[in-house]
């Protein structure tokens, strides 16, 4: 028994996706270090179906079920830095988010973390969906972090990518 390459199978790194075989689907989360990982889970309040990104521990979020680390678009697209990946899944912690199975669901949410772009294999027979899930929750995320700041909701729209980014993620304090 090699416990090294166990480790490097089975061990999941800051930034690896996480795949939890759940009855009938499967559940994804980021991984992001000392046993946590940050993931999208649908609360329905009243009719509309919202997500909340929490932060919790990987065996909590797996309970019995069985998981593995899966990259499964390394080949395809290259990985953010794994620095850039834990700090937007850290500032994403405790935002509402709308949740829809097809097109902004767990997998979506996780796979743009670590690539830049959500795709999802598991989505209704078809062999995935991309959509640009960054602009909607960013947009949301803006908003909500300027109520927070008593900035217009505006500026932070207009505002590039990386400035919402670095911005929302100094605010946040873990």
């Amino acid at each position: 028994f090699n416990q090294t390459s166990y480790d490097y199978y089975f061990k999941p790194k800051p930034g690896d996706l996480i795949e939890i075989f759940r009855v009938g689907y499967k559940h994804w989360a980021i991984y992001i270090g000392s046993g946590f990982v940050v993931h999208l889970g649908a609360v329905p309040p009243q009719m509309k179906l919202m997500g909340v990104v929490m932060k919790e521990k990987l065996e909590d979020v797996v309970g019995g079920d069985r998981w593995r680390i899966n990259n499964y678009l390394d080949k395809k697209h290259k990985p953010q830095q794994i620095y850039t990946i834990v700090k937007q899944a850290v500032g994403f912690i405790g935002t509402r988010l709308p949740y829809n199975l097809v097109s902004s669901n767990c997998e979506h949410f996780a796979t743009d973390l670590r690539y830049g772009k959500s795709t999802s294999l598991q989505v209704g027979g078809q062999r995935k969906t991309e959509r640009s899930f960054r602009s909607a929750a960013e947009i949301r995320v803006s908003r909500l972090r300027s109520a927070h700041s008593n900035k217009t909701a505006l500026h932070h729209e207009t505002s590039s990518k990386h400035y919402i980014y670095h911005h929302h993620t100094r605010n946040m304090k873990h």
